[in-house]
């Protein structure tokens, strides 16, 4: 089974955490997702109080290292989850971008420009459902 690092928003916000889980869950219809408690409602923009700034980058570096490939939500901009997509380019590792158009909102020219990151626009949760079953069975 193919694995897949889910990276969204949490240090950014967590207001988007329902649609974040939606979407791990259409991710699982296909693959392993290894980051999937970033879209578990109990996980606060505080992160994981129990581990310190250094172990959530070693984990997460980890999960990132072994992944198949990314898929990130990137409507809500989010420091780390560039720094994710930017490793993922680097290391060549296939990266889908799911974005929500919203008034005043843009997505940065670094990802919509990046020709390593895939970007699907979507309204719905279900209206990427195809796109990400199409890029997990294509990496």
């Amino acid at each position: 089974m193919k694995k897949i690092y889910f990276a969204c928003s949490i240090r950014g916000g967590r207001a988007d955490q329902p649609i974040y889980a939606e979407l791990v869950g259409l991710i699982k219809e296909n693959a392993e997702v290894l980051s999937e408690l970033f879209s578990d409602e109990s996980l606060t923009a505080s992160g994981h109080s129990h581990l310190s700034d250094k172990e959530i980058w070693a984990r997460d570096m980890s999960w990132l290292k072994t992944a198949d490939g990314i898929i990130a939500e990137v409507t809500n901009p989010s420091l780390g989850v560039g720094y994710e997509i930017g490793k993922a380019s680097e290391w060549g590792v296939k990266v889908l971008a799911l974005y929500r158009p919203l008034p005043g909102k843009r997505l940065s020219a670094m990802i919509a420009g990046s020709p390593n990151v895939e970007v699907f626009e979507y309204q719905e949760a279900a209206d990427a459902k195809t796109k990400i079953a199409e890029f997990i069975n294509n990496i």
